[in-house]
């Protein structure tokens, strides 16, 4: 046996090794944990002036507290000295200001407070290690929180008195009946009432083309006149396109139809374990690119405005980059839903990307081939477990009561898989090297640059996304000679941020467009200068989209015969509905 024989192996054995581990850990690295904790310790035994400060802390909180608590023995009704950050409503409640739950839960954020300290600003530790640390604090913490146990939550402990403890015996319904569906790999309970084809994703079209990778469907036009531009919808991969062709009344797809445009939309393959090694540049140009290629020769000679959705509309960037270097024109506008093209602030998913944890993942991914849904659903809900996790114990499983079903909760519950060779190369390149905003990214053996795009862009970004962070998409406004950039920041997250249609509560926008020559503004400088809006923001893309076509025409075809573009089945299509 050679010597690259020998190595194979033992490469093959690390991997089976890391992969086993990796299955028990949800694809993190203990490597990566020790060294983080390991860093930020051996550097907090060496700063006695960060350790005496968080000695001051304790005996300031401690003293506080004996206060507080002295006072409310007495029924002074003091105001509480430690408020909860806006975003957590664990104690929003107003049982939680009553003896003893409000001595209960302020020691609880005083520990909260004490152990942000401790985690952060110690000299010497790497940011990432730093951030990885207090983000495992805030974990345990979080598991911890008087909120989810039934004898410290006065909501839990009234809810029993109420019903005699019947909430408890439906909470244990709950639970196994979501146990059940688990185990059996079943929708959540409710998704029963939603139905891709049925009343999701009804609005009518055809798919027109349909390789390894995707199906392109043409919706049916709804108008008279279309706008002469047709727009293409790249969604990402690491979803099922009909988030943006919900139910009727909140359907994207449906408006832009009823307002005038012959939408065009992917539909990506769901990958298994056969489909491994499909590249970056095999959805680029299998996808993106084949899709192109479709509606240009259904609406001949005429320009395509492009729209992509988060990991879509990463790809749509690198594929109009591409095609700006290589002088193909067809391509008249890139919308960018929620889509990164600088990862250097990506947010806290950037805690599970580095060397260590990438190797782990890779192996992981190696071994089946894809990375499961499961495994990115629990990533995600590690991000927000007070939200998506612990609330839902409590709510569900503790008061007994069941979270209404709806529409997006039944698109999120059904997920999708991502290749092997495609999300390594995608998390390395992207998220670890950042190549693309830094030029290094190469297609076809050659670097691409995202200043290469000289069409308009218009980018979207939520204020609540944690996915996407809105800082991080807000760079693709320095990372381009477009001729002008419109930024626009909706209310919301990654998701209900982007479904943000006419009509729903509580929806606002702000929105600035830098033409070129503008001298450029940051993220904070940009909220004090951009207009800000009520109401959704579709009416505003749509007018964009508008004054950036050249005219009205009559709809085109659906697909085109002699190009070998016929009508291959009815929307919704058949890749969406592979599990």
């Amino acid at each position: 046996m050679d010597e690259r024989s020998i190595g194979a192996e033992t490469k093959a054995i690390d991997r089976l090794i890391h992969a086993f581990i990796g299955y028990g850990t949800g694809g993190n690295s203990p490597a990566a944990i020790v060294q983080a904790y390991f860093d930020w310790a051996s550097h907090l035994v060496m700063v006695p002036g960060k350790q005496m400060e968080l000695q001051k802390n304790l005996f300031r909180n401690l003293s506080r507290f004996a206060v507080y608590s002295g006072r409310v023995m007495r029924n002074e009704n003091p105001e509480p000295p430690m408020t909860p950050l806006p975003q957590d409503y664990r104690f929003k409640n107003e049982a939680w200001q009553r003896f003893p739950f409000n001595l209960l839960h302020q020691s609880f954020l005083m520990q909260e407070q004490w152990w942000h300290y401790a985690t952060t600003g110690v000299p010497g530790v790497a940011k990432r290690n730093e951030e990885m640390v207090s983000f495992g604090a805030r974990q345990i913490l979080d598991m911890f929180s008087p909120s989810n146990f039934p004898l410290t939550n006065p909501e839990v402990l009234a809810k029993t008195m109420k019903t005699g403890g019947r909430n408890f015996i439906d909470g244990f319904k709950n639970w196994s009946q979501d146990l059940q569906r688990q185990i059996n790999k079943e929708p959540p309970a409710g998704s029963e009432k939603y139905q891709v084809g049925k009343n999701l994703a009804v609005t009518p079209g055809k798919v027109i083309f349909r390789n390894h990778l995707i199906e392109l469907i043409q919706y049916t036009p709804t108008t008279e006149k279309v706008q002469k531009e047709p727009l293409l919808i790249v969604p990402a991969w690491i979803m099922k396109y009909y988030i943006l062709d919900l139910s009727e009344q909140n359907s994207m797809v449906k408006y832009l139809v009823d307002q005038g445009h012959t939408v065009f939309m992917i539909s990506w393959l769901n990958p298994t374990s056969q489909d491994r090694n499909l590249s970056m540049d095999d959805y680029r140009k299998h996808g993106v690119m084949a899709a192109i290629d479709a509606v240009s020769h259904i609406v001949p000679d005429t320009p395509i405005h492009t729209a992509g959705y988060c990991l879509g509309g990463t790809i749509l960037s690198i594929a109009a980059a591409t095609m700006a270097r290589d002088n193909d024109n067809r391509i008249a506008s890139v919308t960018l839903f929620a889509a990164q093209t600088d990862f250097t602030e990506a947010g806290e998913l950037m805690l599970f990307i580095n060397e260590s944890q990438l190797t782990f993942l890779e192996d992981l991914m190696w071994e089946q081939g894809y990375l499961d849904s499961e495994q990115m659903a629990g990533a995600f809900m590690m991000l927000r477990s007070k939200d998506l996790l612990y609330s839902r114990i409590v709510h569900e499983y503790m008061m007994g009561e069941r979270n209404g079903m709806n529409d997006l909760m039944s698109w999120n519950a059904d997920t999708t898989r991502m290749p092997y060779r495609m999300h390594s190369q995608y998390l390395r390149s992207l998220f670890l090297n950042n190549d693309l905003a830094e030029g290094r990214f190469e297609v076809g053996a050659n670097p691409i640059f995202l200043r290469d795009i000289r069409v308009p862009i218009f980018a979207v970004g939520a204020s609540k996304d944690h996915v996407a962070p809105w800082q991080s998409v807000f760079k693709i406004r320095r990372l381009t000679s477009a001729p002008e950039v419109t930024f626009l920041l909706t209310s919301g997250g990654h998701n209900a941020g982007i479904i943000s249609e006419p009509g729903h509560a509580r929806r606002s926008y702000m929105v600035n467009t830098r033409k070129r020559g503008d001298k450029y503004v940051g993220p904070d400088a940009w909220l004090e200068v951009a207009e800000k809006h009520e109401g959704s923001w579709w009416p505003h893309w749509h007018e964009w989209l508008r004054n950036h076509s050249s005219g009205e025409t009559t709809a085109p075809a659906m697909g085109n015969v002699e190009a070998g573009y016929h009508e291959i089945c009815d929307a919704p299509g058949t890749y969406i509905l592979q599990k």
